[in-house]
């Protein structure tokens, strides 16, 4: 092989082992660029803490040296109990705001849609901290030798630091398999470790000690949200919750002593492990915390128990086990061109994949903070630090969704406060779909499952809703829900709270995952039932209305306002462009799964197949731009956050760069007039938008304009960008443009349909001139392995576990087609021809 080949090795499995040799080297000269969160201090602010989770527990690392704390989460602690989610009093208000709308009174159909608004939704809570004080001494530590990182590649957090002539270790992991938060906190001398730990709550709480190695603390969660609240009469029971934390230490050395009847202190040992379970009485979003059989201590107890016989290297090999077989499924890495090494020479070159960024610094490496890499991307513009926010995504998703557990909120499941922003929340007009757009080009498709559950919750409650409330068949669900699966609109403005297309939004999720995994019994058992359920109540929804178009009214854009003919600002007029993309996709997922199902004939798809043509067209304003609403309205606010009537080319396909190029002219526009600034997550949903044009150069303005680090102790003053440890910024804190980041950078490099793959339709050649990508997934059940050299396509890899299918590959202009067999990969080279082939 010669210096700097790059090659396309054999995947061994469809669960492929990562290794850091695949398209290069680990050493050659040099060592890779890890995949490490780091600090060189202790956290200061929350967003300085680091991040593990089991997806149901999760748990936020400080660091602290002489005190320590682990900030806690459980995914199932909620204020509230399941709600009514119906208004008997909504027809008669639909009524009156559809005639105001018919009208033109825009205006008044605004004031009078608050009688369609309901509550707001419950509140994400905490569980708690675990406390560890240690020892005076630790006051004292060598602070040069303190460092604090999360390996994405273990899913460990690891801090470690020296006092005196003793180097003390912390291990942090939280075990998916065993339901587990493990800590491990040793000393390089034996009889070195002592410290007191206990466990503390913001929510009513109490704890004591049990026996002399275990720590029980039992709490609840409100019966209703903090004010405002819904029902001020009464104060129902609401979810319990149970901690146990259990402690041992080295044999033979070192005590256990209990303290205050509460606290546990350790004195002179070895080492020590910390096991922390937790469960809650939630059993369901129909069942109220005080009918619920659940007992959490025995619950939490239980699960302690089945772990008994594990030591903690068991218990860690089990976790990287697990999360390995998942995280190591996908690889990235990208570098500069070989041609821009800088003339002072402060910046060596390497051969093109014997580092993972092929750059490196000379001298002080290891001690730059992840934070001062993100302040300095501006100019560096280091491509390793795409890759590291990228795996980040990844490993975030890993860590707070995964089955049996809740979908991500949105915080994911990490949460310090009783009020969060937002209530924590997840809001369905853009955030909770963003937080699963990695899951499936991204290869976590199992991570998508606690979506698709809850999406069964709502359909139950939204039925209710659907029949209530509008009078119609099916199910909806609104913009904002919670863990009891609250389908009515939210309290307050028709310009947030009324929006019925939630649901429907998240129904194409659901053929989303078919057309990537080609899974037909999750299509005819899951998925199909939820799509038939949200077509019978779009259907309803929809009413004759002009030029023989069918339109929903009333209708809003998210969050976005526009000023009536009348020159008053208004939120509330019909057939907005987002709803009409939003139905035309629903409508084309059940017609297609029919055909895969045999359902052609069913009497629901042959209305489906007559509304879909009577849906209005997506619409040219006079400046160019998309049309937001039905009617050219003049925009407020034509910087807002939302790009919601961009729906139909991402994540939408019905616009698309081949078949309606006027369209992706004006959203070109409409994208250019909107700007750059927002939150985090419109951020990295412009950046997918970017790529699916095929602009590589925006989409990477896009990447760089993420690349913002956020002061904490002023985020008021920003917009956008990182926290210290890579969590992305509203701000506040919101865990949406993280996955949003993961997702639009893997469009950037594959893009696919049902037939096609589109090879690095918006690769930033200048600034990722040289890179490979190793597991992507792409529509049709299909893998994709890609390398480049200096801009230009080096080599594929393609194959699919379990389809025959025809493939058109495209790449800047070039088209072949290639026919692929079930269990076989494909290895094309840079002028499409394929240049071997092999069994799995």
């Amino acid at each position: 092989m010669e210096d700097g080949e790059w090659v396309l090795v054999r995947p061994p499995t469809e669960i492929e082992c990562w290794s850091p040799g695949w398209g290069g080297g680990e050493d050659e000269g040099g060592s890779s660029d890890p995949l490490k969160v780091r600090f060189f201090g202790p956290a200061k602010h929350w967003t300085d803490a680091l991040p593990i989770g089991n997806g149901r527990l999760g748990a936020m690392v400080w660091g602290g040296v002489a005190s320590e704390t682990l900030q806690l989460n459980e995914g199932t602690l909620w204020t509230g109990t399941p709600g009514n989610y119906t208004n008997p009093d909504a027809p008669k208000a639909l009524s009156e705001v559809r005639k105001l709308v018919d009208n033109g009174d825009y205006v008044a159909a605004t004031e009078a849609a608050v009688k369609l608004s309901g509550n707001p939704s419950d509140v994400y809570q905490l569980l708690g901290d675990i406390n560890l004080e240690f020892e005076d001494s630790h006051l004292a530590y060598a602070e040069e030798t303190y460092s604090r990182e999360l390996d994405l590649d273990t899913a460990t957090v690891t801090i470690k630091y020296s006092v005196g002539d003793v180097e003390y270790t912390r291990e942090h992991f939280a075990s998916y398999p065993d339901q587990v938060i493990v800590t491990k906190i040793s000393g390089s001398k034996p009889g070195s470790v002592s410290f007191t730990v206990s466990l503390d709550s913001k929510s009513h709480h109490h704890s004591n000690s049990s026996g002399k190695s275990q720590i029980i603390m039992e709490g609840s969660c409100p019966g209703k949200r903090i004010p405002p609240k819904v029902y001020e009469n009464d104060n129902p029971q609401g979810i319990l919750f149970s901690a146990v934390l259990d402690l041992q230490i080295s044999d033979g050395r070192g005590v256990i002593n209990v303290l205050d009847d509460k606290k546990l202190k350790v004195e002179g040992s070895d080492w020590a492990v910390l096991y922390l379970v937790a469960s809650s009485s939630f059993d369901g979003p129909f069942t109220k915390p005080i009918d619920s059989k659940i007992n959490p201590t025995s619950e939490a107890l239980s699960t302690l128990k089945s772990i008994g016989n594990f030591s903690y290297s068991d218990l860690y090999a089990r976790h990287l086990n697990d999360y390995q077989n998942l995280f190591h499924r996908v690889s990235l890495q990208l570098s500069k061109s070989s041609k821009s090494v800088m003339s002072d020479g402060s910046l060596e070159m390497k051969k093109p994949m014997s580092s993972r960024t092929g750059l490196y610094l000379k001298g002080s490496e290891d001690r730059v903070s992840t934070a001062a890499r993100v302040k300095s991307f501006g100019t560096d513009e280091d491509p390793s630090l795409v890759e590291l926010l990228f795996q980040y995504g990844r490993y975030l998703l890993i860590s707070c969704s995964r089955p049996g557990s809740q979908p991500a909120n949105l915080q994911g499941i990490w949460n310090k406060d009783i009020e969060p922003a937002w209530d924590g929340a997840p809001h369905l007009n853009i955030n909770l779909q963003m937080n699963y757009w990695p899951s499936l080009p991204c290869n976590l498709s199992e991570c998508q499952e606690p979506l698709f559950d809850y999406m069964s919750s709502l359909s139950i409650n939204g039925s209710k809703t659907a029949k209530v409330n509008y009078e119609a068949s099916g199910w909806v669900t609104h913009q904002v829900s919670d863990i009891w699966a609250k389908t009515s609109p939210d309290r307050g403005q028709a310009v947030w709270a009324l929006w019925p297309m939630g649901g429907a939004w998240l129904c194409t999720h659901l053929w989303e995952h078919y057309t990537f995994t080609m899974d037909k019994d999750f299509l005819k058992n899951k998925a199909y039932p939820l799509l038939e359920g949200c077509a019978r109540f779009l259907l309803d929804w929809l009413i004759e209305g002009r030029g023989g178009y069918l339109e929903t009214n009333p209708s809003t854009s998210p969050e976005h306002m526009f000023i009536a003919p009348d020159g008053k600002p208004a939120s509330v007029s019909y057939s907005t462009t987002m709803d009409i993309a939003i139905i035309r996709e629903v409508f084309s997922a059940v017609v297609s799964a029919a055909e895969v199902l045999g359902k052609n004939e069913d009497e629901l798809v042959q209305k489906v197949r007559q509304a879909q043509p009577k849906l209005p067209p997506t619409k040219i304003a006079r400046d160019g731009s998309i049309m937001e609403w039905a009617q050219d309205f003049e925009d407020p606010e034509v910087h807002h956050r939302h790009v919601s009537h961009l729906f139909g080319l991402y994540p939408g396909h019905t616009i698309t760069v081949e078949k309606t190029p006027d369209l992706c002219k004006a959203v070109d526009y409409t994208l250019y007039k909107r700007g750059e600034d927002g939150p985090g997550w419109s951020t990295t949903w412009k950046t997918a938008l970017w790529a699916r044009l095929h602009n590589s150069e925006h989409a990477y303005r896009m990447v760089k304009h993420l690349f913002d680090l956020v002061d904490p102790a002023r985020e008021a003053d920003f917009e956008g960008g990182l926290y210290s440890n890579l969590f992305t910024a509203h701000p506040p804190f919101q865990i949406d443009a993280n996955f949003g980041f993961c997702a639009a950078v893997a469009e950037m490099i594959v893009q696919s349909t049902s037939k096609d793959l589109y090879l690095l339709p918006a690769l930033p050649r200048d600034k990722w001139a040289n890179g490979c990508v190793k597991g992507l997934k792409a529509r049709g059940g299909v893998t994709v392995n890609v390398c480049w050299k200096e801009g230009e396509l080096h080599q594929i890899g393609v194959w699919s576990k379990d389809q025959n299918s025809t493939r058109r590959l495209h790449y800047r202009g070039s088209i072949v087609t290639a026919k692929m067999l079930a269990g076989r990969v494909y290895t094309f080279d840079r002028q499409l021809k394929c240049v071997k082939t092999y069994t799995l």
